[in-house]
Formats: C-alpha cells, structure tokens, sequence
C-alpha cells in the first residue's frame, strides 16, 4: 500500500477551508501522512483529562490541537495574503520550488 503524499509540510502556513475553524491561518506543527492528517498551531482545540503522573504532577484539563484531515487546510501565500494552490517549478541551478499559482512568488 503506498502512502498518500500531503501537499503541506511542517512550518507551512495554512488557511483552514473546511469545517469549524473555517478561515483561521495557523502553522503546521505535524504531518501524520499515514493518516493523510495534519496537526495546525491553534486549530481544532481539544479539551483532554490528563491523571497527575510523575511528568504532570497537577493533571486537570488541558486544552490541546487536535487534528484535521489535510483536505481541509490550504496553503496560505503571505505575499497576497490568500489561499492557494500551489505549482512546482525548476530553478537554473537544478532545485525544485513551490510557487504560489496566484502572484508566482515562491513559497
């Protein structure tokens, strides 16, 4: 079985298009490519009982990122300050970049 490939990677800005965080902009902590999910600084807050242990000595409720499936985020071009797709292009020196399809500046 090949794994799906996730058009974000970690430290990406993205821009939520579905679901209950609609239109909230984030950076991609994680990328879970087995599970075609993503994990955004800020989106898709989850309430977790956590039992006092020797790491957390007070346990309680914590508040914590949950994740969402990679469908529904997009990249957000900082330049135009949109979301976008994005295109692959060949520098002269032989590197391949990722290129807002809106203002072809490089990602």
């Amino acid at each position: 079985m090949t794994m799906p490939k996730v058009h974000v990677k970690r430290g990406d800005t993205v821009v939520v298009i579905a679901g209950k965080d609609k239109g909230k902009v984030g950076e991609v902590l994680k990328v879970i490519p087995k599970k075609n999910r993503v994990i955004v600084k800020g989106v898709n807050m989850i309430t977790k009982h956590v039992k006092p242990s020797m790491a957390n000595r007070e346990g309680g409720i914590i508040k914590t990122e949950g994740t969402i499936h990679a469908s529904n985020v997009m990249l957000y071009c900082t330049k135009c300050n949109k979301a976008t797709r994005i295109a692959h292009k060949l520098l002269e020196d032989g590197t391949k970049v990722r290129v807002c399809k809106k203002c072809n500046e490089t990602l």
